[in-house]
């Protein structure tokens, strides 16, 4: 699509709004941002909208000189705040939605209506950029996964970009890349509600579980939207699925996409899998040796389950076993999942902020091999936690809740049989920290996994880790 002179509406001011107003800008479109909001301020916008530019335009590509051309035209961009005016609407040629943006409000079925096209920022960087994507979703496991992958990609090919929810949007790396460019990407249900032709040369389901239903309302919706990763792809392509999954077994049966299945559980004749110690991938002919566990430096199943999508994915895409199976062995995880921070007074304390679900939360719990003291709660994705909690087993010692969900999970926690008296409610992140470590004694973890999103208290599950780890240090130098 010829996107010069384009009149194109960008649904949201946050990080994807602004990366695709600039990428807009750069391709000679004239960009509008709507918030509505009507309290943002415009002039922050119009700043981190000329930085976004300034960063393109030193990147040294091909696409900085767009980015300079498009510096000059940054301050005049409309920003729209507050109510969209319906005399707009009809001017537009096309509607970029943020992902944070639901698809199901007025203003969407509006554009509908006068059949403007409805794309997200990943569709938008899709149609701009070059080269072949390799594209992750699901439940968990995704950012690990996809950094991993990028990692791996990164050692044979000298063109790499790692995208989407883990980092830089999509949107910053499609004009600097070349027909041999590679993109990994993580891409979540919100932004594969509005892809249209986005095609993957190979895709990832990782896992399917409750999460999002204040967003997609049903199981079956957020089933629907997460199958969609697949629904371009050809019989040259590849998607991986989970074995073990029920729903995602009964999507690889009906997809017409060839299918390479991934097991921890079980011998796979077909697939990469778990054996013993050792994560093998078969074509059901030949059987080949990726890695040992004792060799990784990343522990549990789910984390092999991880390994064994990044290695298909990558052996897909042509990168030599010897390379991939360096790269996972050297792979030492990414922040916020299981993630070690310190010991103070034989107490080890773990950043799990990623855990944003009860099925993420679960294999927090899991991994914690002494008796834990556990942080949890926040917003309130209409999730339930009686299974998280199942999965206690006795292990955790003290459960210190915060946030919106914290009288909710008390409630079910109770009904689960955790006796009453182990449970404690604060007003906020410090606050649990600190009672955590008076509750601890020596042997003990102390675990941020708070099985709900961030939102409220924090402005991402990053910043929430980061506080985590901050009160942690804090008690570390008092100590």
């Amino acid at each position: 699509m010829d996107f010069r002179k384009k009149k194109v509406l960008v649904f949201g001011s946050g990080k994807s709004g602004i990366g695709a107003a600039s990428l807009l800008l750069q391709t000679g479109a004239d960009p509008v941002i709507y918030d509505g909001n009507e309290k943002a301020d415009a002039g922050a916008i119009h700043q981190k909208l000329r930085e976004a530019l300034q960063t393109a335009a030193q990147s040294g590509s091909p696409a900085a000189s767009g980015a300079e051309k498009g510096l000059l035209r940054a301050d005049s961009v409309p920003v729209i705040l507050g109510k969209l005016p319906e005399d707009e609407i009809g001017s537009l040629d096309l509607v970029v939605m943020s992902p944070g943006v639901p698809c199901d409000i007025p203003e969407v079925e509006a554009f509908r209506a006068h059949g403007i096209p409805v794309w997200g920022e990943v569709e938008l960087a899709y149609r701009c950029g070059k080269g072949k994507i390799l594209a992750v979703t699901g439940t968990n496991g995704k950012t690990t996964t996809t950094t991993l992958l990028g990692e791996i990609m990164k050692s044979f090919y000298p063109e790499v970009y790692v995208v989407g929810n883990i980092g830089a949007p999509y949107t910053d790396a499609a004009l600097r890349q070349s027909d041999s460019a590679w993109t990994v990407a993580e891409i979540s249900s919100f932004q594969l509600e509005t892809i249209e032709q986005f095609h993957p040369a190979a895709s990832a389901i990782t896992n399917i579980t409750e999460d999002h239903l204040n967003r997609h309302h049903t199981m079956e919706e957020y089933i629907r939207v997460k199958e969609r990763i697949a629904e371009n792809q050809t019989e040259e392509d590849l998607c991986v699925l989970n074995y073990e999954d029920p729903v995602l077994r009964e999507f690889g049966e009906k997809t017409r996409v060839p299918v390479l299945y991934f097991s921890s559980r079980r011998v796979l004749e077909k697939g990469i899998y778990l054996e013993g110690d050792t994560i093998r991938i078969s074509d059901g002919k030949t059987v080949r040796d990726i890695a040992k566990t004792g060799d990784l430096q990343l522990l549990g199943l789910h984390n092999y389950e991880n390994i064994m999508v990044a290695a298909a994915m990558a052996l897909h895409a042509g990168v030599p076993m010897e390379k991939v199976a360096e790269t996972i062995c050297a792979f030492r995880g990414v922040a916020h999942r299981i993630e070690y921070v310190t010991e103070i007074n034989g107490v080890r304390y773990y950043n799990d902020s990623k855990g944003t679900n009860p099925d993420a939360a679960i294999k927090g719990i899991e991994a914690m091999n002494r008796p834990t003291l556990l942080i949890g709660g926040g917003f309130d994705k209409e999730s339930s936690y009686e299974d998280w909690i199942g999965h206690f087993n006795g292990k955790v010692k003290f459960f210190a809740l915060i946030g919106q969900t914290r009288e909710k999970i008390a409630k079910a926690a109770v009904s689960c049989g955790f006796p009453k008296d182990r449970i404690a409610f604060y007003e906020n992140l410090e606050q649990a920290v600190y009672a955590c470590a008076e509750h601890a004694a020596p042997g003990d973890a102390v675990l941020l996994s708070p099985a709900c999103a961030s939102w409220g208290q924090f402005d991402n599950y990053e910043q929430r880790g980061d506080m985590f780890k901050e009160y942690v240090h804090t008690l570390e130098r008092n100590s």
